[in-house]
């Protein structure tokens, strides 16, 4: 079976502890596994797997969450962990999906999936320790919902998907812990701790899928990418991260006719 095989069958895995399992599995034993960049792959199940709760709401409808009370401090980090167990599919997906990339295309966004998993982890440890688990608190569907959008096209998938909504988390982010800060509550505190570690991993991956290096902003030696970036980058779309679907949509057929 191929990694891109596995890739798939950890996606359609509905419990959370059994998909970061998987993910960590497939991670160690890539090396004796075949890529099988060619090959067609059709899903056996619905996509992604995903437990019964937590519920599901537009993103309107969402309650606003505040670490200033036990409840709302939980409420934040399920919100955290979501877009976590969410970001673990988006990897499995990119995985799975799309046949005839470079080999280096899939090892690096298994590389994601499996960074994801740690990251939802070690929240979900923390919100176990506020007495809470994933699934108590109501979320909503958009990453998943741009996934399905940019289904039939990589690029509106690089470009959508890491290149805006991820960067708008990174933007995000600073300011939940600025909030955590001022709560100063030893949960708060520790949600800050782990924030600065999901934030210098996603960091490097945005500047991954952006800029074709590895590395962070200050740090001069930054290693060329070997992967997706490349691909997407010789392509040298105009403004995506500025574009709606129905603009990318019309961008790419006009790029078709000329």
């Amino acid at each position: 079976m191929s990694i891109r095989q596995h890739a798939l069958d950890a996606l359609s895995i509905c419990h959370p502890r059994d998909k970061v399992a998987a993910v960590q599995t497939l991670w160690a034993n890539q090396d004796h596994l075949s890529l099988s960049p060619s090959e067609v792959l059709n899903p056996s199940a619905s996509l992604p797997g995903r437990p019964e709760r937590p519920r599901l709401l537009p993103p309107k409808d969402v309650p606003t969450r505040t670490p200033f009370t036990p409840e709302g401090l939980a409420a934040l980090i399920h919100a955290v962990c979501h877009i976590e167990f969410n970001a673990i599919n988006l990897g499995l997906d990119a995985v799975w999906r799309f046949e005839g990339m470079p080999e280096a295309f899939y090892q690096d966004w298994l590389r994601v999936a499996h960074e994801e998993a740690y990251h939802f982890s070690i929240l979900h440890d923390l919100l176990n320790e506020l007495g809470y688990q994933y699934g108590d608190f109501d979320a909503h569907d958009g990453l998943w919902h741009m996934c399905k959008k940019t289904a039939d096209d990589v690029l509106a998938r690089m470009a959508l998907v890491p290149r805006t909504l991820e960067a708008r988390g990174l933007d995000a982010t600073p300011l939940i812990q600025t909030k955590l800060r001022k709560a100063a509550t030893p949960g708060a505190l520790k949600a800050v701790q782990l924030l600065d570690i999901i934030l210098r991993t996603k960091w490097a991956m945005w500047r991954l899928a952006t800029t074709g290096t590895a590395g962070c902003a200050s740090n001069a030696s930054s290693t060329p990418c070997r992967c997706m970036a490349n691909w997407c980058n010789a392509t040298k779309p105009p403004n995506f991260a500025r574009l709606s679907t129905k603009k990318l949509a019309n961008e790419r057929a006009s790029q078709r006719l000329s």
